[in-house]
């Protein structure tokens, strides 16, 4: 499954193309061969850059597979989300904030997963027994993380509510309505 891959001119790794047929199978053209869903999800958390593409059309398929890692992540019986939560997601459809919603969800997964990587650096080498007193709440390291994860949040919420109010104060200004 792990051929390598080539390298463009500039020496970085190339995009990995998958290729999705109508019979719902998916072809990695890097491997030359079918992979599963659970490789392609592989490749997700290995970082591997890829793209899966309709065979016939060229259509971009890419976020309806990984929509479908994650429904098949949620169905296998430790959800992340709770049914409030996806209620909430589906009430932002079609709203007005619903681009910002997505750029705020986006900037704090980010800003998550680069807490979680910062742990698990320092944790790299300690015991078990170590390992839980680190991450215990009661750490101070913990704590200060946790801390600027907050304060990132707090700032790209704030960044958002400023973006809504510009705009708000645009759409108010070509209606010639002024605050």
């Amino acid at each position: 499954m792990s051929a390598p891959r080539p390298a463009s001119a500039a020496g970085k790794a190339t995009v990995r193309i998958i290729k999705k047929y109508p019979n719902r199978r998916l072809y990695d053209t890097a491997a030359s061969s079918y992979i599963t869903l659970a490789e392609v999800k592989r490749l997700v958390m290995a970082g591997e850059p890829f793209v899966v593409r309709d065979a016939k059309t060229g259509e971009d398929l890419t976020r309806s597979i990984l929509l479908q890692i994650i429904l098949e992540e949620e169905a296998g019986g430790a959800p992340m989300f709770s049914e409030a939560v996806l209620a909430n997601f589906i009430r932002f459809y079609g709203h007005a904030m619903q681009g910002f919603m997505g750029a705020y969800l986006e900037k704090n997964v980010q800003a998550f997963a680069e807490l979680q990587a910062k742990l698990l650096e320092q944790a790299k080498g300690l015991s078990p027994e170590a390992l839980a007193q680190f991450l215990s709440l009661q750490s101070p390291m913990v704590q200060a993380m946790m801390g600027a994860y907050a304060e990132q949040s707090r700032t790209v919420f704030q960044q958002m509510q400023e973006q809504i109010q510009k705009q708000t104060e645009q759409l108010m200004g070509a209606f010639g309505l002024k605050r």
